[in-house]
């Protein structure tokens, strides 16, 4: 059990100790903010943000179409139930 202690607290040492010389800054987060990388990067945020928006305004129109539906339905009384399932 030792054992698998000291190795995970060395893995856990060896990663956060190799971890801070492969966190470069690009350009966009280093300051130069008028690159075309940086507007590349701006215009991919815009895209996923229309089409993040696009599949979450479908699924809540898909719902709003079942509410819609269900309640343009005639409501089904127990009685009508009964007489359904003794037919079958």
């Amino acid at each position: 059990m030792k054992t698998l202690r000291k190795l995970t607290f060395l893995i856990a040492l060896w990663t956060l100790a190799t971890l801070p010389g492969t966190a470069e800054a690009c350009s966009v987060c280093y300051g130069k903010s008028d690159s075309a990388m940086a507007q590349g990067l701006n215009w991919g945020i815009f895209v996923l943000l229309g089409v993040v928006s696009t599949v979450l305004a479908g699924i809540a129109s898909f719902f709003v179409f079942l509410a819609r539906r269900a309640a343009s339905l005639p409501a089904e009384t127990p009685a009508q139930h009964s007489e359904i399932s003794t037919k079958s």
